[in-house]
């Protein structure tokens, strides 16, 4: 159901700070009014008359002591200790979590475009992939299990509670994001195709490309592609903590999560142990320290280039509509809401005042 006279509900709304000895029907009249307008709202309450605005809000918060059965059955959250400040906290965890979920998204989908298209240009121009399968089990490793646990555990801060809601048809994944994803991806393949077409007179070794059997000395060429890879995504993972082009800063409040660190130090000592111990099994030669050392230097110059790409106006993405959600038109349909708009309610019948402007 709908409010029919949004007109004269939004010169309501705009003037309305609080609303007394309000009867049911005002409070799902309001809730539903806001969210045609676009608005998350949030309704708390802890009677039965309270359900029905708070099954209709974006989210209901009952009240777990004081409230009653129907109240937290319509609700989406039941606040256990009746205090506001749990309110509060839920918010301020609640988009901390939609962010850890952006930086993931951020970092996964930047290994993904990066590992498909080695992947792919390896097949059709060298007729062999870069990387092995068992390489790319442990990208994989990298980029799902070790990213969810590393980026999805960032504590949160009191700045989330200054921002206002994000709205709900706003894309999962921001130009400020397709920004970072492509500049840090761009970056990425430049440097691996140099080291695979260019890698073995840089460094001067043998070259890995279409040799018909593999040893240690061919394949230290596809090791340094390998491993510079990681290091880029080892680096990237720091990048991948700040969204906002304001947030220049991506080693503020590094140490606050102990297990980012743990992860980071783990993929490092992994992929050095990959690299000499894997040999003919996972396809990865030993590598000297020079060699460690530009794979290392590869790696750091992507703090250089996500500087960069944060200079560069976001506005210039704003035209990539992937996930981009679809706005919610869901109607509801219970039986307990018919006849909540009729004409004699007293939200209707409340006028607007000068004297409640600010």
């Amino acid at each position: 159901m709908k409010v029919r006279n949004m007109e004269a509900f939004t010169a309501i709304e705009r003037q309305l700070r609080v609303l007394s000895r309000s009867s049911p029907e005002d409070k799902y009249i309001l809730v539903t009014g806001l969210k045609q307008l676009e608005n998350v709202v949030a309704v708390t309450g802890d009677g039965t008359n309270d359900a029905p605005a708070l099954k209709k809000a974006d989210i209901g918060f009952a009240m777990g002591i004081e409230g009653t059965e129907v109240a937290k059955e319509a609700a989406g959250i039941i606040i256990l200790d009746d205090n506001f400040s749990s309110i509060i906290t839920a918010v301020k965890w609640g988009r901390n979590i939609f962010d850890c979920v952006r930086k993931f998204l951020q970092f996964q989908l930047t290994v993904n475009v990066v590992a498909m298209f080695m992947v792919f240009l390896g097949g059709v121009v060298l007729r062999e992939s870069p990387f092995t399968p068992i390489q790319m089990l442990w990208v994989n490793l990298i980029m799902d299990t070790f990213a969810s646990l590393a980026l999805a555990t960032e504590p949160p801060s009191e700045e989330l509670l200054k921002r206002k809601p994000y709205t709900r048809t706003e894309s999962l994944v921001t130009p400020v994001m397709w920004r970072n994803i492509l500049g840090q991806a761009l970056y990425q393949i430049f440097v691996l195709l140099i080291l695979l077409f260019w890698g073995p007179s840089i460094f001067g070794i043998a070259s890995g490309i279409q040799n018909e059997e593999w040893n240690e000395t061919n394949g230290v060429h596809y090791t340094i592609v390998f491993n510079a890879f990681v290091f880029m995504q080892i680096v990237n993972f720091i990048n991948a903590r700040k969204l906002k082009t304001s947030e220049v800063n991506v080693f503020e409040g590094f140490f606050n999560n102990p297990m980012f660190l743990a992860i980071e130090v783990t993929i490092f000592v992994m992929q050095i142990l990959f690299v000499e111990l894997g040999g003919r099994a996972i396809k990865t030669a030993p590598l000297s320290l020079g060699q460690y050392f530009a794979c290392f230097l590869i790696g750091a110059f992507s703090l250089v280039i996500g500087f960069i790409i944060k200079k560069i106006p976001a506005s210039y993405f704003n035209n990539i509509q992937i996930l981009k959600e679809e706005e919610l038109t869901r109607e509801d349909l219970e039986s307990t809401t018919q006849g909540l708009f009729r004409k004699g309610s007293t939200l209707n019948k409340y006028k607007p005042q000068a004297s409640l402007h600010n």
